[in-house]
């Protein structure tokens, strides 16, 4: 099976519900509630994701002994514009590290941090 390099993230958090509140503001999405066969004890809320469509899904994750970390690996969404998902980070209890910027050919991309401490990027052709 042919596929892109992504097929699922997993966002850290420590308190799901102002996390969940922080990206349901910031990039207008819904979550849904999902599990984890493998640990009944952990916490997951899913970005609702139609698997026909390009791109992967992923979820933010609560689970014990896992924290959220800065500088690691970076999630870049996905939106039309970036500089309108980043005007939502700061009001939505986040920070704007890295305002919206060209990337040349590949379009433009801002550098957030979450309420959990997590980085992650905006990314968009306009």
């Amino acid at each position: 099976m042919k596929q892109n390099a992504v097929g699922w993230f997993d966002i850290y958090v420590n308190d799901m519900e102002r996390a969940e509140t922080f990206y349901k503001v910031v990039l207008q999405r819904e979550f849904e509630t999902i599990s984890d066969p493998t640990d009944t004890t952990v916490i997951m809320k899913g970005f609702l994701t139609d698997m026909e469509s390009y791109g992967a899904g992923g979820a933010l994750v609560k689970r014990e002994g896992v924290k959220p970390v800065t500088g690691g690996t970076i999630v870049y969404f996905g939106v039309e514009n970036c500089a309108v998902e980043e005007s939502r980070v700061k009001d939505a209890g986040g920070k704007v590290i890295n305002s919206k910027m060209s990337i040349g050919e590949y379009g433009f991309v801002s550098v957030c941090l979450d309420t959990e401490g997590n980085l992650f990027g905006l990314s968009s052709m306009q």
